[in-house]
């Protein structure tokens, strides 16, 4: 992210009506003005997340779970909370598998639920493989 991400980001979408619905769809932008060109080499290559696995060390994330969200987002979740808080965030799901490129909100809420009632071992596994096809393949967003 450049220096002074938040102000940019709120000067976009007061001033761009698409680049605001796109943000109150999805908290993305698909031409972010807030990342620099090597901040979107990072992401595409999903290299990015590799922080994170201090989180997962220490115990605050697992490998595999829902994306963590800030406060902001909690309420957006509703009555669906319930799947986002049921396992520790994680690294990598079905978010980042099946739809990391442009998903709205609603469907990442879904994939938390769909991840939430069938966590296993197996679907772990199936999806650290799939991140790994992902992650090479570089479609990540």
């Amino acid at each position: 992210m450049c220096e002074e991400a938040d102000e940019k980001l709120h000067a976009l979408i007061q001033q761009n009506e698409a680049a605001a619905l796109q943000w109150a769809n999805s908290q993305k932008l698909k031409d972010d003005p807030r990342v620099t060109p090597f901040g979107r080499y990072l992401r595409r290559s999903g290299l990015d997340e590799l922080p994170q696995i201090w989180n997962i060390i220490v115990g605050d994330m697992s490998f595999v779970g829902p994306r963590p969200i800030t406060q902001e987002e909690a309420p957006r979740y509703k009555n669906a909370i319930w799947a986002y808080r049921a396992t520790k965030p994680g690294l990598t799901g079905i978010w980042q598998t099946q739809g990391r490129k442009n998903p709205c909100y609603q469907q990442r809420i879904q994939m938390d639920k769909e991840y939430a009632h069938s966590v296993s071992a197996l679907l772990d596994i199936k999806l650290i493989l799939k991140t790994v096809r992902v992650a090479f393949a570089q479609t990540g967003s």
